[in-house]
């Protein structure tokens, strides 16, 4: 196509050819975004190992959907089409950044395969691309500015507000687009001056709306703009590579790489050290992260990528109860540090210990490892993994928080945290009616299941009412089942997050052996906790199952039949136990049977499912003393009151502990109740059954 104006590629600026400009720009932009890479990798390099680079195909399949596919960004709608409607439009505007480089190097440049009707509808597809981020621009532009969400608000503890950062990335963004119009709109208004055929105009967009603004200027001023736009987008699009890894934005480019690395096997901990074996551990000259450089290279690669959104924080439980931590800024604080230890010039702080200088104490301690902040994080940042070994490292240096010495040395001594003796963990079934006989899988007695009761369940007095319960369920359902009793200690699923993974390993090699020794071919249990260290924790074991799967397919089957409920005046909310749903993933089988009872009216609360809000009970929390403003049970409670529930029912026995207790110190004792899953299907079994040769009513 013939043109009126001179291509980057072959003008003179007093006589110098811009073509030198065209070849100068790239070189130093590459070769100084190529030297800051390098230093942002040197952490990485120095980092722990970690294994990453299994099942490629389910990783890609991950980035497809996560990275590319934004998955999770719809999850806060505004800000989610925004975000959306701009990484879409760079990801078209790709194609035309590398083209733009070319040209100003060869006239009439096009990258192969993109010419014809391809490099038409290409043509069309850019242009409203440019105009539909110029608009995205807009849009967030004045929700930083104007509307500022309180999630991106920085408290003075944590340093400054970062909102000039995206200020700045925005107004460059505006700059590219705008240049790429001005570019393209100065060629077509000086064809058409001439007469001559131009490149498709798409009525609306941006650059059909610079030709007719500039379609009655003079030449000369079109070609100074045509020439004076492409080296401004050339100078803004280098500008703008290089700024990226000083901050926030550098998720831009490493949150592809850490989406594709993200972790697989949800509900577990990463081990100690990749590569050293549970009996290699004690040559270890010590456990955890301790320094920077003690974090393995993903999550290095994790501080990197964080978008500084506030997703995780605002989902955050401890958080809302004003305990001292915030995830968000345990990425940025760590993003921080290591920009400081590896500067890009200048000398770097001396290398300290994380704790006291980069993170604190009780912000770690905080943490209940619910896992909300993880499943809220778009670029899939993993924070309980950091937390847990930074404890480890805690733990190893003896800085262990005083109020969680006690049940920690009654773990290691008695293995229970209250402190209590082997042979009394089996005394819950003796207030059970004298023909509900419980087998204890010694000796000769063998059983095809095993319900894993668990400490909670064991010794505490309220929460015993949940292993009988369970117990004359299974019974109900004609469960060929045992437990182990005295021989039964502790799953350890606390004591893994607390960070003692040695005693952890004592109590699971004791369990595991038992388990395998009883010959059961199944194992139940009606605590998330258990189940989740059983399943995800342990190996080698036999299938392992939360016990509101089996009262399912006892329904289903006609095992167990429930009659109507009690008061169809009451209503029902269910409160997901975070190690159920979020590191599990059951959400709908407990609530299958909850609606299993007829006439049963059931709300949900404004946080539920996989945003559910933890009751606080994790990691060793029903034994910890924070510091915080509100009780997070005293939140959940609220939550129920406002969907209009009067019984909260939950499927784990730290959730009821807390949310009785919370009942009971937010004024509501004797309006609103709480009870265990098995607790409810217990009081609605109807029929007759047979315990073990015996026939037993079933109470209520």
């Amino acid at each position: 196509m013939e043109t009126v104006l001179i291509s980057p590629a072959q003008a003179t600026i007093v006589g110098i050819p811009t073509v030198i400009f065209s070849l100068l720009i790239p070189l130093i932009g590459v070769g100084v975004f190529a030297y800051i890479i390098a230093r942002r990798l040197k952490p990485l390099v120095l980092a722990a190992p970690d294994q990453r680079f299994d099942h490629f195909t389910q990783r890609l399949l991950n980035m497809l959907k996560y990275a590319i596919g934004q998955y999770r960004h719809l999850r806060y709608m505004d800000a989610g089409v925004i975000h959306i409607f701009l990484f879409a439009g760079f990801m078209i505007l790709s194609l035309r950044s590398i083209t733009l480089v070319l040209l100003g190097i060869s006239e009439g440049y096009v990258l192969p395969g993109m010419g014809g009707p391809v490099g038409v509808a290409y043509g069309i597809l850019k242009d409203f691309a440019g105009t539909w981020i110029l608009a995205a621009c807009v849009a967030a532009m004045v929700r930083r500015g104007v509307l500022k969400p309180e999630r991106y608000a920085v408290p003075p503890k944590y340093g400054k507000d970062h909102t000039w950062e995206a200020m700045l990335v925005l107004l460059l963004i505006t700059g590219l687009v705008t240049c790429d119009m001005v570019f393209e709109g100065s060629q077509a208004a000086a064809q058409i001056q001439k007469g001559l055929k131009t490149e498709l105009l798409v009525p609306g967009t941006g650059t059909w709306f610079a030709t007719h603004i500039l379609s009655a200027s003079p030449l000369d001023r079109l070609q100074n703009l045509h020439l004076g736009a492409y080296f401004s987008h050339e100078m803004i699009f280098f500008f703008f590579l290089c700024f990226l890894p000083f901050g926030k934005h550098f998720h831009v480019i490493t949150s592809l790489p850490n989406v594709f690395f993200l972790k697989l096997n949800r509900g577990t901990v990463k081990p100690v050290q990749w590569g050293v074996a549970d009996d290699q551990l004690d040559d270890l000259e010590s456990f955890g992260v301790k320094t920077f450089e003690d974090f393995t290279w993903k999550h290095m690669l994790d501080f990197y990528s964080c978008v500084d959104c506030g997703r995780c924080s605002d989902n955050c439980p401890a958080n809302a109860a004003g305990r001292p931590l915030s995830p968000r800024f345990i990425s940025v604080k760590c993003r921080n540090y290591s920009f400081a230890k590896y500067p890009l010039y200048g000398q770097p702080v001396n290398g300290r210990s994380l704790i006291g200088n980069v993170l604190e104490e009780d912000e770690i301690w905080s943490c209940t490892t619910c896992g909300a902040c993880e499943e809220e994080c778009p670029v899939l940042i993993e924070y309980i993994d950091k937390i847990v070994d930074v404890r480890r490292g805690m733990v190893d240096d003896g800085r262990v928080p005083q109020s969680l010495q006690k049940p920690l040395g009654a773990l290691e001594k008695r293995g229970n945290p209250y402190g209590k003796t082997a042979k009394k963990r089996a005394d819950w079934i003796k207030d059970l009616p004298e023909d509900c006989n419980i087998k204890i899988l010694e000796k000769e007695e063998t059983a095809d299941v095993l319900y894993f009761v668990d400490s909670i369940t064991s010794y505490d007095d309220r929460i015993q009412e949940i292993g009988r319960a369970t117990a004359r369920i299974l019974l109900t359902a004609a469960i060929d089942f045992g437990i182990l009793g005295p021989a039964e200690k502790d799953s350890g699923h606390e004591v893994k997050r607390f960070g003692e993974e040695m005693l952890f390993q004592k109590l699971r090699d004791h369990n595991t052996d038992e388990i395998i020794k009883s010959g059961v071919q199944s194992i139940v249990t009606a605590d998330p906790h258990a189940f989740n260290a059983l399943k995800n924790d342990y190996q080698s074991l036999p299938p392992v199952e939360h016990v509101s799967q089996m009262i399912a397919r006892a329904i289903k089957g006609g095992k167990i039949r429930l009659k109507e409920v009690e008061d169809n005046g009451v209503t029902y909310t269910y409160h997901d136990p975070c190690y159920l749903g979020r590191h599990n993933g059951l959400y709908d089988i407990p609530r299958d049977v909850i609606d299993a009872i007829p006439n049963l009216k059931r709300v949900e609360m404004s946080k539920c499912k996989d945003r559910s809000f933890c009751c606080g009970g994790g990691g060793l929390m029903l034994f910890y003393e924070p510091e915080e403003e509100i009780r997070m049970g005293n939140l959940r409670v609220k939550m129920a009151e406002q969907a209009g529930a009067d019984v909260i029912v939950t499927a784990c026995p730290f959730c009821l502990v807390n949310i009785e207790d919370a009942i009971k110190t937010s004024g509501l004792e004797g309006k609103m109740e709480a009870m265990d899953l098995v607790e409810l299907i217990e009081r609605h079994m109807v029929h007759d059954a047979r315990l073990n040769g015996s026939t037993f009513k079933v109470p209520g």
